[in-house]
């Protein structure tokens, strides 16, 4: 058996591929629906080429050798001799699942910046009002700011303009010409330029203005200060305006959730963006024996990419041949991958947006002051001695939102850069999930 973790497009994909074989293939989601945070939706999934995930969901549910776990939260992963059990919970009790083979294809989250009001209500992340829109028709505000950087949040300031909202503003950090130093990344992606021309079609008919080099620097009771930054991110404080919003929807790409690799013992390393993401072969195969890794997982680069490294995963996990033409299809789309991070990256001069009384970890409480008195008052040298001092990242998230700005922070106080065994190490998690000990004892082998 072959156990899949993750029914996003990678998931999905190497579900599809593996069972073409024939070969037994249970696909595990915490969902309740097939698609992952990329294609959530209520009944059909909408947006550009919504059709390729209609058609990836028949071929799913219609395999005969895939077994679908649906609403089902894996807490651990274990070896059991030569298989892999996966330890889950679903409809209130702890059950658990072994295999040969494992492809984990976790997706990724949305990266905050800490600002002052990020943490008042009315601030999300731009995945948050999607999913909020995609999975429950429900709009996050009537008027909306959707705030700084990459190609996401073209797709959600449309998508919440079709549903009602009045978008205030579309404001990207970066200036598009960033894109000149890509030229063969777009040459290699020509259907790229497609996708633009339907997003510049739809931010027309619904009067969107984009705003570059701009970015939300406050939000306080519905108001919102908009401010413009240089290059690496500095704010220009002479050059802000303020007016009132219901909601402001602001994220900076996506960190990856590699909480489940880390728990197998997949090798993992630092990203060209200081972003730790998974080291896997030709094959997706991981540094750990039968651990395949596809996805966002092994560097954020978008659904495009995701599904030929899902497909790819499948096919190797279950002894079938990989194509040539599979390969250099999966090469273009890392090229493109490798662009985007050159075109919106996230500059240091973020650091400065916060105040003393800014929030930086919102499950435990801790402010920026508190965090510069462990360094200045306390001696604190690196992260983690802050996070000892101020219990920073120990809250319920476990550091998911927060540790890598806890770190960065440090960083710039004490006048030492990240290092990359301290960014991985604040990845890893032991358990992936709360669980209660109640739930551990009755569960079901």
């Amino acid at each position: 058996m072959i156990i899949v973790i993750g029914a996003g497009p990678a998931g999905l994909a190497a579900a599809e591929a593996a069972a073409r074989n024939g070969s037994e293939v249970a696909l595990i989601d915490s969902a309740s629906r097939l698609g992952g945070q990329y294609w959530r939706h209520r009944s059909t999934v909408t947006g550009y080429r919504s059709n390729r995930a209609d058609l990836l969901f028949a071929k799913v549910k219609s395999a005969e050798s895939i077994t679908y776990i649906s609403e089902a939260t894996v807490w651990s992963i274990e070896r059991d001799g030569e298989l892999i059990r996966v330890n889950y919970l679903q409809g209130g009790s702890e059950s658990s699942l072994t295999a040969e083979k494992l492809i984990l294809a976790t997706g990724a989250y949305d990266r905050s910046l800490p600002f002052p009001g990020w943490d008042q209500p009315g601030s999300m992340t731009p995945g948050a009002a999607q999913a909020l829109l995609k999975g429950h028709g429900v709009l996050a505000g009537q008027s909306i700011v959707v705030a700084g950087t990459g190609p996401f949040l073209l797709p959600v300031a449309t998508g919440l303009a079709q549903a009602g909202a009045k978008v205030v503003g579309l404001y990207e950090a970066h200036s598009p010409m960033r894109w000149l130093l890509s030229p063969q990344a777009l040459l290699l992606n020509v259907s790229k330029f497609a996708e633009l021309i339907y997003y510049a079609g739809l931010i027309r008919k619904y009067r969107i203005a984009p705003r570059f080099g701009r970015v939300v620097s406050r939000f306080d009771k519905g108001q919102v200060t908009i401010t413009s930054v240089n290059s690496s991110f500095v704010l220009k404080r002479k050059r802000a305006q303020t007016f009132e919003v219901d909601v402001v929807a602001v994220g900076w790409g996506f960190l990856p959730d590699l909480t489940l690799g880390g728990i197998v013992g997949c090798r993992e390393r630092v990203d060209v963006d200081g972003t730790t993401i998974f080291e896997v072969d030709g094959d997706q195969l991981s540094s750990q024996k039968n651990v395949w890794i596809a996805g966002e997982a092994t560097g954020i680069g978008g659904a495009d990419l995701s599904l030929l490294e899902g497909e790819i995963a499948g096919l190797s996990a279950s002894s079938q041949k990989i194509s040539s033409h599979l390969r250099f299809a999966r090469f273009r789309k890392q090229v493109f991958a490798d662009a985007l991070k050159r075109s919106y990256p996230v500059k240091d001069g973020w650091r400065s947006w916060a105040e003393k009384s800014t929030t930086i970890c919102r499950c435990e409480e801790v402010s920026l002051s508190e965090i510069e008195e462990s360094v200045a008052e306390l001696g604190a040298e690196d992260s983690r001695t802050a996070k000892l001092f101020t219990r920073a990242g120990m809250g319920l998230c476990q550091g998911r939102i927060c540790s890598r700005n806890v770190s960065e922070i440090v960083a710039g106080l004490t006048k030492c850069s990240v290092t990359d065994e301290e960014r991985i190490a604040s990845s890893n998690r032991p358990i992936a999930a709360p669980i209660a000990l109640g739930l551990l004892g009755d569960g079901k082998k």
